[in-house]
């Protein structure tokens, strides 16, 4: 008997493995197919817990069920809540982010697709556009969960505290880290931009209304500026229709070394070609000449390059690594804004001189508005959230010295109505990439 155990350990012996490891320390028993593991570390003490309470781990089949359940476990995917509160970066766990829509450029420029060296040059920017792609996910999320529950009835407070109670949770607003990048916008019919409820206000958006909402979010200063029109009524799907194609003709037209005049005339033409009929009189959409779309600095909503949306004007060149926001505005009045109604929109001055403030309370409200807001436009219910009461003086005192700028609601002609389509782009060295672009617009 003890020859014929010899003779059996000898047989089991495999070709090419250590001299005396044998098939029952390579493969499990009972017909399981063998696995290549590299245990990990944790594994590693959770057999010798194993071994501790228990004894030693059996071999054979059950050990290797065992080990293949651990190798095969997976993080459940963090699912997003209605509303919107957990956070992108704990729903991209890696904390890398979407990518937004990429476009080649026309022309002349089809050949930075493939040329290595500006492809290095784009890696290496790689984390300052995973920064600006987290604010484009974190818009996506938050607008079309509003897109979703926007309704007639609702207070214009209620629509932004909405979107901004959605965008601080999942930036995980920070004061300059992270956060609102400018005051949400809802601005109705004949108002084209820049109102957003103050407090105390009561207007009820109505199911006859054309609301534009313009909203930004910002990491580490890049800023995601983003717009969209909501209508409940029919009658309005020209007008809107009108201004997403003009929109979208502003960002095809975009790149490298194109005259800031050229993409206005294509915008201008497209939107021109549209008519809307609403209480039985046609009108044809007129681009609103006096807004623009603008280059986006860190911390700087409006840099220095304004998009034209009519023909003429600035010949200046869009350059490689500038941010873009692609703005048109379309309406059925006058098309051409002027400023009316109660502020609510302000902005230090980028590039503000020191002046000597004697209102004491000015001072202390500029403390609070370099920390809270540094250049980042803010409102006056930001303000009342932290808690400053008592400074509308001190707030005139500012714009008065230069210091901050006011940026009152702008108007076209009672009775006009007045749509908008927004998106923000990078002219990166290989391609164009449309950073806000999402399943809804």
């Amino acid at each position: 008997m003890e020859s014929l155990a010899k003779e059996l350990e000898k047989n089991t012996i495999v070709a090419g493995t250590p001299e005396g490891q044998t098939k029952e320390a390579l493969a499990p028993t009972n017909g399981a197919k063998a696995t290549a593991t590299n245990d990990a570390a944790d594994d590693d003490d959770d057999d010798d817990q194993d071994d501790a309470e228990g004894g030693a781990a059996p071999s054979g089949t059950s050990a290797a069920k065992k080990k293949k359940k651990k190798s095969n476990k997976k993080k459940k995917k963090v699912a997003q809540t209605e509303p919107p509160t957990i956070p992108v970066s704990k729903i991209f766990g890696n904390k890398i982010y979407p990518e937004g829509e990429r476009q080649e450029y026309k022309d002349d420029n089809l050949w930075r697709v493939t040329d290595e060296e500006k492809r290095a040059d784009e890696r290496q920017k790689f984390d300052q556009y995973n920064e600006a792609r987290r604010a484009a996910e974190v818009h996506r999320q938050v607008r079309q969960y509003a897109r979703r529950n926007i309704k007639p009835g609702m207070t214009m407070i209620e629509i932004v505290e909405m979107i901004e109670n959605g965008t601080r949770a999942l930036v995980e607003a920070n004061g300059m880290e992270s956060g609102i990048g400018f005051p949400t916008g809802c601005s109705l019919n004949h108002c084209a931009a820049h109102y957003t409820p103050n407090s105390g206000d009561t207007t009820v958006l109505q199911y006859g209304d054309v609301c534009k909402i313009d909203f930004g979010v910002h990491v580490n200063g890049r800023i995601i500026d983003s717009a969209f029109t909501l209508t409940f009524d029919p009658v309005y799907d020209n007008l809107l229709a009108a201004v997403k194609d003009a929109t979208n003709t502003g960002i095809k037209e975009a790149g490298i070394d194109v005259r800031l005049c050229d993409v206005g005339a294509a915008i201008q033409e497209v939107m021109e070609s549209y008519e809307v009929e609403i209480g039985g009189k046609t009108y044809q959409v007129k681009p609103i000449r006096n807004l623009n779309g603008h280059s986006i600095d860190p911390y700087r909503i409006h840099g220095g390059k304004s998009v034209p949306i009519v023909k003429g004007g600035d010949q200046t060149k869009m350059e490689e690594g500038e941010y873009f926001a692609i703005e048109t505005f379309g309406s059925t009045g006058r098309g051409y804004v002027h400023e009316d109604m109660e502020c609510s929109h302000y902005a230090r001055v980028y590039d503000a001189k020191h002046v000597n403030l004697r209102l004491p309370r000015a001072k202390t409200l500029l403390n609070t508005i370099n920390k809270e807001f540094g250049t980042l436009p803010f409102c006056r219910r930001y303000l009342d959230r932290l808690g400053e009461t008592k400074y509308i003086l001190a707030l005139k005192n500012l714009v008065d010295a230069g210091i901050v700028e006011d940026y009152p609601p702008l108007v076209d002609t009672k009775g006009s109505f007045t749509a908008q389509y927004e998106h923000t782009l990078v002219l990166k060295p290989t391609c164009k990439e449309i950073l806000s672009r999402g399943d809804d617009y």
